[in-house]
């Protein structure tokens, strides 16, 4: 019997077109406040998105680090490339703009509120800070429907490490085999959800991740899908 459902966030809940326009208006804003609007907006922002990637990817697996200071590192490293200061409230400027611009798949909210008809905890598991979630959650008029929501930030882990998932488990009150994990990244989130016994759904619209699928237990190109999952799953037992 299923009776918790976890989502990931940038990528599964919110689309990664509103996160690109986002990080454009975060580099706009930055070069604004910095007095150098005579850069290239479209070239920074390319370069903040390949350094702020390869940061993360070292992260993977490991301890946690606050996201605000990978994410200043980042546009600080293509700040010194350029020659402008990085003005001392970026962080500020990054969650208010995630708060502005963050735009949720067209089926989030209807298949939260499908899960949560059936009597499922309904859950967030995500790489983030604690500030930036709520934050961008409660802009996007969503952060009500969680019962519970782990960040890397409580778990002190980064995912695929098995802590995030473990404790939301714990959190929810309820077994790895009673749970499912949908994610955008086969890498971090099907391999973790599973390395605890979760069962692992991978969100690919565009069927790109072809080549990783082998790592998750189900594709689905949308959302709302997962409903269909969940009550497979629990008509087997």
């Amino acid at each position: 019997m299923i009776r918790g459902v976890f989502f990931d966030f940038v990528g599964t809940l919110i689309t990664k077109s509103g996160e690109n326009v986002t990080h454009q208006n975060i580099i706009k804003e930055t070069l604004r406040r910095a007095g150098r609007e005579d850069l290239d907006c479209i070239k920074l922002w390319e370069e903040y998105e390949e350094e702020s990637s390869a940061l993360f990817r070292e992260l993977a697996g490991k301890p946690y680090v606050k996201i605000r200071d990978v994410d200043t590192e980042a546009i600080e490293r293509v700040a010194r490339r350029h020659g402008f200061d990085v003005p001392e409230d970026f962080w500020t400027i990054n969650v208010e703009m995630h708060k502005k611009y963050g735009e949720l798949f067209p089926d989030a909210k209807e298949t939260i509120m499908a899960l949560k008809s059936l009597g499922l905890h309904v859950g967030i598991i995500t790489d983030s800070d604690n500030d930036y979630i709520k934050a961008h959650l409660e802009a996007l008029g969503i952060y009500d429907l969680f019962d519970s929501i782990t960040t890397s930030e409580d778990a002190g882990f980064y995912k695929p490490h098995e802590r995030p998932f473990l404790l939301a488990l714990e959190k929810a009150g309820i077994k790895p085999g009673e749970a499912i994990y949908i994610g955008d990244n086969p890498a971090k989130d099907c391999v973790g959800a599973k390395k605890v016994g979760m069962y692992s759904v991978l969100l690919d619209p565009e069927s790109s991740k072809r080549a990783l699928w082998e790592n998750c237990d189900f594709i689905v190109s949308r959302l709302k899908d997962v409903v269909e999952i969940v009550q497979g799953l629990s008509a087997q037992i």
